[in-house]
């Protein structure tokens, strides 16, 4: 038998000899390192791993994944994969990273609401997940609630993006220093309603829920499903009010009433947070270009742009 072929035999009798859930020695094994580099891994938050009844545990899968989302030149160097909650700032970022990238990786962006982005995450069909949950003073509890929802939170990290000013998305002149939120839910207003799960739609539920308010007595005309549509459905005359950011008011330029500010985060594996393109995303978010589109559109804070706020 040529050489080639007992080298390829035993790899393959070395992977199934290899546990699905190693230990410290046997990862170190795995790895040909010592097992003091192996909780240096650990310890700094490098390598994916669970403590069960005082032992570390190191899923093979996981640390296979790793090794090859955390490799130069690597098969998953070459595109980023983000779903979740839309952003205009966000998207005007990945089209830069993507004009700067000229073709030699992907970078897309599918905005599909929180919950529905978390869930593609969870099946590993995208590398990031952007997400927001209800107040900025409430993020370091919401947030990490939602990601424990999911068996894979334990690999996961959140990291800041920015702070953005969530409210209501309205038609030109709608509002006055006179209005009462009890007047947009007249027969005569007519509503963008948002999809279950995503963000907005959570804000506005608990905005009626302080106003004592009953959701029914909308007047739904439109349905939208990210930020922008809602914009876009005011903008085009289908309604006359929605949920959403003041940079998507801003953008189109339509009317905004402030609720308040929330923080919109990115959820990932942690060997995601070492591409070099989502190094490359966090580089253009806190570049001049964003910075002046983000002061044109109005309603963020970026002063924490790539910060990690939490991990497991």
């Amino acid at each position: 038998m040529p050489a080639s072929k007992h080298e390829a035999t035993a790899v393959e009798a070395q992977a199934h000899e290899t546990p699905r859930f190693m230990n410290v020695r046997q990862v170190a094994h795995y790895l040909q390192i010592n097992e003091k580099k192996v909780y240096a891994l650990v310890n700094e938050g490098r390598i994916p791993a669970t403590r069960l009844t005082g032992k570390w545990l190191f899923p093979r899968d996981l640390v296979d994944q790793w090794l090859l989302e955390s490799s130069h030149g690597g098969l998953l160097t070459d595109r980023l994969v983000i779903a979740g909650s839309d952003d205009p700032l966000l998207h005007r970022a990945v089209t830069l990273v993507a004009a700067e990238l000229q073709g030699r990786a992907l970078v897309s962006y599918a905005a599909i609401g929180t919950q529905l982005g978390l869930a593609v995450l969870a099946r590993r069909r995208a590398d990031l997940c952007a997400l927001h949950w209800g107040p900025d003073s409430e993020s370091l509890q919401r947030h990490p609630a939602l990601l424990r929802q999911y068996v894979q939170y334990t690999d996961w990290i959140l990291v800041r993006l920015f702070r953005r000013e969530q409210g209501l998305i309205m038609a030109p002149g709608l509002w006055t220093a006179d209005s009462r939120m009890e007047q947009l839910f007249s027969p005569g207003i007519r509503w963008a309603a948002r999809q279950e799960g995503a963000g907005s739609q959570r804000f506005l539920r608990e905005l009626i829920a302080e106003h004592r308010l009953d959701p029914a007595d909308r007047r739904i005309t439109a349905h939208a499903y990210s930020e922008r549509d809602a914009a876009a459905a005011i903008a085009t005359g289908q309604a006359d009010v929605a949920p959403g950011v003041r940079a998507a008011a801003g953008e189109f330029g339509l009317e905004f009433h402030s609720l308040g500010w929330e923080a919109f985060d990115l959820a990932m594996s942690r060997g995601v947070f070492f591409r070099s393109l989502f190094r490359s995303l966090i580089e253009v978010l806190r570049g001049g270009e964003c910075q002046r589109l983000a002061q044109v559109f109005g309603g963020y804070d970026l002063t924490r742009s790539g910060e990690i706020v939490w991990t497991a």
